[in-house]
């Protein structure tokens, strides 16, 4: 599965701010996640990602 950073990917639980979609920050063994409504960070190992994932969209080109 591709994965990279910058990478928007959308996770099949909702996070409890309400929000599915994640920013990847760091990838290896284990991704660095932060979610697109709250901002809060998360250490997911790469197997329970790509169990997890539901879609994955490119980088945004428009975000800073």
């Amino acid at each position: 599965m591709e994965i990279h950073v910058g990478y928007i990917v959308t996770l099949k639980k909702q996070h409890p701010c309400g929000s599915n979609d994640w920013k990847v920050l760091r990838e290896g063994a284990d991704f660095r996640l932060e979610c697109k409504g709250c901002g809060h960070q998360v250490m997911m190992p790469r197997r329970t990602l790509e169990k997890s994932v539901k879609g994955i969209m490119g980088p945004l080109v428009s975000e800073e």
